[in-house]
């Protein structure tokens, strides 16, 4: 499973087939039923243009992308949130982060042993009591995201609904680009021997990436440009008040 996740990091495009081609080349010969096995267990699949052949049932969940052309001028407009797999030296847990579009702040973000999909609206509960709620949030059409629990929280809140098309591969990049940072530069780097190890190691780098410049924002620090709207907004806010 690392070694399907670095491959995936490098060509998002593999599918079943191609990631048993490549695994073959490195010496592991492994049915299309355990790769397609581990491969879900992942939350991975290929990005290709594809139909949308939702699964029955999950329909009335899905809603439409809501990002494409719009401007995004403000901190809290817009969030994106996403799940991937943490390798670590024995075992494996799931990361799941926010992101602030405009400023590229991670807002929040959880680890768990489970994909269930009440830890996303845990987090996003707790996100929200720190940071206020966005106008709109994106996610992918994954069933953590097309399910009743999700989508009831977001109407409550007020927050409008973005999901990503099925099979695009740029509709939610700016989360998915943070993961690879994050693996690329930290995961693979420092294996955690453990879930409390690997906290710590991603808390770390949070902290480190928030206050770094960012050439996507004109090498502002997320942190900075994050705060200052968030001010702006509130200063606005108690002038009309």
């Amino acid at each position: 499973m690392k070694l399907m996740d670095h491959l995936y990091l490098e060509d998002p495009t593999l599918g079943v087939l191609g990631m048993q081609d490549e695994l073959s080349e490195r010496g592991f010969h492994y049915n299309v039923k355990r790769i397609r096995r581990l491969l879900r267990k992942m939350c991975i699949e290929a990005i290709y243009p594809k139909r949308n052949l939702s699964r029955l049932g999950l329909a009335r969940y899905i809603h439409p992308y809501l990002l494409r052309n719009l401007e995004v001028k403000r901190a809290n407009q817009v969030w994106a949130i996403d799940i991937t797999y943490i390798p670590m030296k024995e075992g494996f847990m799931y990361l799941t982060a926010i992101i602030d579009l405009y400023s590229r702040y991670i807002v929040g973000w959880q680890l768990s042993n489970s994909l269930e999909k009440e830890t996303q609206t845990e987090l996003l509960e707790q996100t929200i009591a720190s940071h206020g709620k966005p106008e709109i949030i994106n996610s992918d059409q994954g069933s953590q995201y097309t399910c009743e629990n999700w989508v009831s929280k977001l109407k409550e809140e007020g927050i409008k609904i973005s999901m990503d098309g099925k099979g695009r591969a740029t509709d939610n990049a700016f989360i998915e680009r943070w993961f690879r940072t994050l693996k690329h530069r930290h995961i693979y780097l420092n294996p955690a021997k453990d879930g409390w190890e690997l906290y710590e190691g991603i808390e770390g780098f949070v902290h480190k990436y928030n206050r770094r410049r960012h050439q996507g924002i004109n090498r502002k620090k997320p942190i900075d440009l994050y705060s200052s709207t968030q001010q702006m907004q509130t200063n606005k806010l108690a002038q009309v008040v």
